[in-house]
C-alpha cells in the first residue's frame, strides 16, 4: 500500500488546498488494528524515538483505506497543539468518512493526559456533527501503545 502525506495550502485567492508532499510504501493493510496502525507509525515515522510531540492524522475512507496522513504539529516534550478546526478542514478536503489520530509520548509513557482526553472528546463530538468519525486515537510510546478504541475510551 502506498501512503501518501498532505499538507494544506492557501491559494493566490485565498482558498484552502491540499499538496501531496511525499508518497511512501508500506506494508501495512489493517487500518482498522490498533496494533498494527502502531507498527506503521512506529516503522514509517519513528514516533516511538522523537523527541518531541507530534501529532498525525489518518484520514480514511468507508471501508477503511487510508486516504492520506498529515502532520497537525509539532510540539515540545510534553504537548503539542492540536486543533479540531485544521485537522477537520483536512479530513474534509481529502474526503474522509473517518480519521485516526495518532500521536507520541516522547516520555515512552502512552498513558492519556488530561489535555489527551478533552482533545478526543472534542474530536469525537466534533466528527459526530460533520458526519466525519474518530475511530480511534493512538498514543505511541517506546515499545507500547495505547489506543482509546481499545481502552474503551472512545
Amino acid at each position: 500500500m502506498r501512503i501518501n502525506f498532505y499538507d494544506a495550502r492557501i491559494t493566490d485567492d485565498s482558498r484552502t488546498i491540499l499538496v501531496k508532499e511525499k508518497g511512501i510504501n508500506c506494508q501495512s493493510q489493517k487500518t482498522d488494528c490498533p496494533k498494527e496502525i502502531s507498527r506503521m507509525l512506529k516503522t514509517l515515522l519513528h514516533m516511538d524515538e522523537l523527541a518531541e510531540e507530534y501529532v498525525y492524522m489518518i484520514a480514511l475512507n468507508h471501508t477503511c483505506k487510508i486516504l492520506g496522513m498529515f502532520l497537525i504539529s509539532k510540539g515540545t516534550v510534553s504537548e503539542s497543539p492540536a486543533s479540531p478546526r485544521e485537522i477537520f478542514i483536512r479530513a474534509a478536503l481529502i474526503g474522509a468518512v473517518q480519521i485516526i489520530l495518532c500521536h507520541n509520548h516522547p516520555s515512552g509513557n502512552p498513558v492519556p493526559s488530561k489535555c489527551d482526553m478533552e482533545l478526543t472528546k472534542r474530536l469525537k463530538a466534533g466528527g459526530e456533527l460533520l458526519n466525519i468519525r474518530l475511530a480511534d486515537h493512538i498514543i505511541i510510546g517506546q515499545g507500547s501503545y495505547l489506543s482509546f478504541k481499545e481502552a474503551k475510551l472512545l
